[in-house]
């Protein structure tokens, strides 16, 4: 009796235990999504007092950089030699990274700092996703999934409001220094309640592989962030780029089919599943980020919004993603199905995009919320969907590097997203300015084909209209374009197979129970 009493009392509190994970996972989640955004309201102010504006761009790359470059590795770390050391490592060079930004004297220390930091952002989502893969089975994992779609809709609301928050009232450095607090109470709740088991293993890094992928990875990162704005798209430095990058990269593939302990593991490919949502994680990456990004800029050049509050024009995108992610993730829980949400979220993100594509500057804000909702509906049936099947098309010692390979397609797809779509929208802008308003549009966009409300309001009433239009006709083309490229996401969905989810869940007379659910406790029982 006594026995059975201990028993249920060690149940209830099991599931406190991972709560407690699991809020100082979705802190860590919340400090790799809020960095770069809180950082963005406070460049004007850091550039004003340590100067290196023609540097300005390397603030936001070098992370971005070894964010990109790190995320595979740290992914592999974390398979061979324990997750939680893994992660808790990543943590510590995030925070060192933040602490030496806030000190840096001079732009070149900060772009150096903020590469540190970046380093240690490549382990933090992954090791969020990798840890919750190895505490939840996939069954059960679709609860949690609206935890982490309103941590995200959270990070890209607040991220503008806080830092400019912090830096009017704080100063610019306590933008970095934000991290610190939040960062330490992770890492004591990590250390004290999460124990996954140990891993020694005798291979070594694949440090040739390692370095393979990191040339190629930056090669394309520098093309799609220098390609139509540093450099034209067809200079020798892009092009050198493209080169260097191609063959880094077939140079990496080879060379994972003989190294002993690849750093992404080409098997794992082999699952139809994880492939499909590769592909799927990319076209979601590559949408979402041109949406964050031209979304904001027509409201407030075209509708006329307040630039103070950007983060709450996305609120019915971003809110329609959390409801969706939730309904989605209790559905899958409860059914053990999910194929439908990869179709469904497809469709409604091409019909979402399309909509947007036909936005003028006659629009009106709420017509244009309708069309965000309907993009945020799409993406809440993809975001977390495309991991929970990544990972459960997986044999758990492949955790990590099916956790890091699907951050990093949709790392790239973001890239490629901003850039592309980005090309796309300055060029017409510039040919709409110049038709609209001969030489004068054309020198008003010579710099560049986003102005500021400041720029905006300066213009003579004919420029001003000239480029409302532009703007309207710039994110038409953008957003046509991210609803042909969301085709790709809705014919890899179709093929999906809807392969059971491991883990808990009533088994039948008979079935063997999956070992997820049977494995023992993880975390300490608070």
């Amino acid at each position: 009796m006594a026995d059975t009493k201990t028993a249920g009392t060690e149940a209830e509190k099991q599931p406190r235990s991972v709560r407690v994970v699991l809020l100082a996972l979705m802190i860590t989640m919340m400090l790799a999504m809020l960095d770069n955004m809180i950082v963005g309201t406070a460049m004007p102010t850091i550039v004003g007092e340590l100067g290196g504006l023609e540097h300005l761009s390397w603030v936001v790359t070098a992370y971005t950089l070894a964010t990109a470059a790190s995320t595979p590795i740290w992914g592999k770390i974390g398979d061979m030699h324990g997750r939680k050391g893994a992660f808790m490592t990543s943590i510590v060079i995030f925070l060192v990274g933040s602490a030496l930004s806030g000190m840096a004297q001079n732009m070149g220390e900060l772009i150096g700092f903020r590469a540190i930091q970046g380093l240690g952002a490549g382990g933090l989502m992954v090791g969020v996703m990798a840890i919750i893969g190895d505490l939840i089975p996939p069954r059960e994992r679709g609860k949690y999934q609206g935890m982490m779609a309103g941590v995200m809709a959270l990070a890209m609301i607040g991220g503008p409001l806080v830092g400019g928050t912090i830096t009017d009232n704080w100063g610019w450095r306590w933008s970095f220094y934000i991290n610190l607090p939040l960062g330490v109470v992770s890492l004591a709740l990590i250390s004290a309640v999460l124990h996954l088991p140990k891993k020694r293993s005798q291979s070594r890094i694949d440090y040739l592989g390692a370095t393979l992928l990191t040339v190629g990875i930056t090669s394309i990162v520098l093309v799609t962030t220098w390609g139509g704005s540093e450099y034209a798209w067809s200079s020798a430095r892009i092009m050198e780029l493209i080169g260097i990058g191609v063959a880094s990269l077939i140079g990496f593939v080879f060379w994972q089919t003989r190294a002993a302990e690849p750093i992404v593991p080409l098997h794992i490919f082999r699952s139809r599943n994880f492939t499909l949502m590769s592909i799927i994680g990319f076209v979601t990456g590559f949408v979402m980020f041109g949406a964050t990004l031209f979304l904001p800029l027509y409201q407030q050049s075209v509708q006329g919004a307040s630039a103070t509050n950007s983060g709450l024009l996305l609120l019915p995108m971003l809110g329609a993603m959390l409801v969706t992610s939730m309904v989605a993730g209790r559905v899958t829980t409860n059914s053990g199905k999910y194929k439908i949400f990869p179709l469904v979220g497809s469709v409604a993100m091409v019909i979402g995009l399309y909509l947007l594509s036909t936005m003028d500057t006659g629009t009106s804000r709420f017509t244009s919320g309708v069309f965000m909702a309907v993009v945020g509906l799409g993406m809440g049936c993809l975001m977390q969907i495309t991991m929970l099947v990544a990972q459960n098309s997986v044999e758990m010692k492949d955790m990590g590097v099916a956790s890091s390979s699907t951050t990093l397609f949709r790392t790239l797809g973001s890239s490629f997203g901003v850039a592309i779509m980005g090309a796309l929208f300055n060029n017409r802008v510039q040919d709409v300015m110049s038709e609209r308003a001969g030489a004068l549009g054309s020198k008003i966009t010579e710099q560049s084909a986003q102005l500021d409300a400041a720029s905006l309001a300066k213009l003579p009433v004919a420029a001003r209209e000239a480029y409302q239009h532009a703007v309207s006709a710039g994110t038409h083309s953008a957003f046509l374009l991210g609803a042909v490229v969301a085709v790709i996401a809705l014919v890899a969905a179709v093929f999906v197979k809807e392969v059971p989810l491991k883990g808990a869940g009533p088994q039948k007379d008979g079935e063997e129970p999956d070992a997820a659910a049977t494995q023992p406790p993880l975390v300490d029982a608070v």
